[in-house]
């Protein structure tokens, strides 16, 4: 038996990728859910062959590869990530992964991919002979975690966008659910806020049983920054509204595309509108707190290496949809 090691964060992710690996490969899997457990693995001849992440806590991707380098580790390493971005593919390669894969990984690409650097070799065995089941394949899988998978591969495709749009190395975090009360989200936002003064674009999404809205905060101090990537100069404010709902329209219209087209769902987008401009948290409560009762909420924190800039993304899911999107979620694991 080969030994493999899979890194993911992820429990959806490792059980996709494990599914999606040759049936008559003779592999040993060991998982691993972040890049501290991956070198220990590897210390222990656990991980000759790695399917490695890169949006990970404790030690992501990137400095996973690089530990490897430094401890002079031998693991031959592809990455599967959701980060598509041109740079992302760069470092790793740069970092001495073997290949990239984008999440979730095609089984005959993956199949190619392992013949290519000469890693896959069929089992010797007849052709009629069942493959042995992996017990790797009955991983408990909780609706948060799905949902948080799903949103980064999503967030993925927008930051490619969006590193496109502005010229920048776009840094990813693994996404958060949480289902608030308004309450809670008041106080969510109120976080976000770090005592500063916000604009922020509301746009509403709809489609087969799902609906809700996408929110994305901008903090004023880091207008100036963005005006000058997206090379505009502003000269009042509705300039100023203007170019942010350019840049939210390119970001939530990403988001949402790769959302719906993991779910299989087509959505209606509605036209972004701007709720406030160099407004205070407690502006924007009020103008919606009719609009946010309870609320399943995604929270992506997006920001921009090198420059003082990040978005505050949240896809806030009505109630009545909860049922509908774990029922699309649920079919992608059965």
């Amino acid at each position: 038996m080969i030994p493999l090691l899979v890194c993911d964060d992820s429990a959806m992710a490792r059980k996709q990728l494990i599914r999606a690996l040759p049936a008559d490969w003779p592999v040993s899997i060991t998982q691993a859910a972040h890049g501290e457990e991956a070198l220990a693995a590897i210390r222990q001849g656990l991980g000759p062959i790695m399917l490695l992440d890169l949006t990970m806590p404790v030690l992501d991707g990137y400095q996973t590869l690089a530990a490897l380098q430094a401890e002079g580790l031998q693991s031959q390493v592809i990455v599967v990530s959701g980060d598509v971005q041109d740079e992302a593919v760069r470092r790793v390669r740069e970092l001495g992964a073997l290949d990239f894969l984008k999440k979730p990984a095609d089984p005959a690409l993956l199949l190619e991919t392992l013949q290519r650097h000469g890693l896959y070799q069929a089992a010797n065995q007849p052709s009629s002979a069942p493959p042995a089941p992996r017990a790797e394949l009955e991983l408990k899988i909780n609706f948060r975690d799905a949902l948080r998978e799903v949103t980064n591969v999503a967030m993925g495709r927008a930051a490619a966008l969006l590193a496109k749009v502005l010229g920048v190395f776009v840094q990813l975090p693994v996404p958060q659910v949480n289902i608030f009360e308004v309450s809670e989200l008041h106080m969510t936002l109120l976080d976000a806020q770090r005592g500063e003064r916000l604009s922020a674009v509301c746009q509403g999404f709809i489609g087969d049983g799902i609906a809700g809205e996408a929110l994305l905060l901008f903090h004023d101090s880091e207008v100036a920054d963005m005006a000058r990537l997206m090379r505009w100069q502003p000269a009042d404010d509705a300039e100023t509204a203007e170019m942010l709902l350019d840049l939210a329209s390119i970001l939530i219209g990403a988001c949402l595309s790769g959302l719906a087209e993991q779910i299989d769902v087509r959505f209606s987008q509605g036209h972004p509108q701007l709720l406030g401009l160099h407004a205070s948290i407690d502006h924007l409560i009020q103008l919606n707190q009719k609009r946010w009762k309870k609320t399943l909420a995604v929270e992506i924190s997006y920001s921009l290496e090198g420059q003082d800039i990040h978005f505050d993304l949240l896809l806030l899911f009505t109630e009545d949809s909860i049922r509908r999107l774990t029922h699309k979620i649920n079919y992608l694991l059965s």
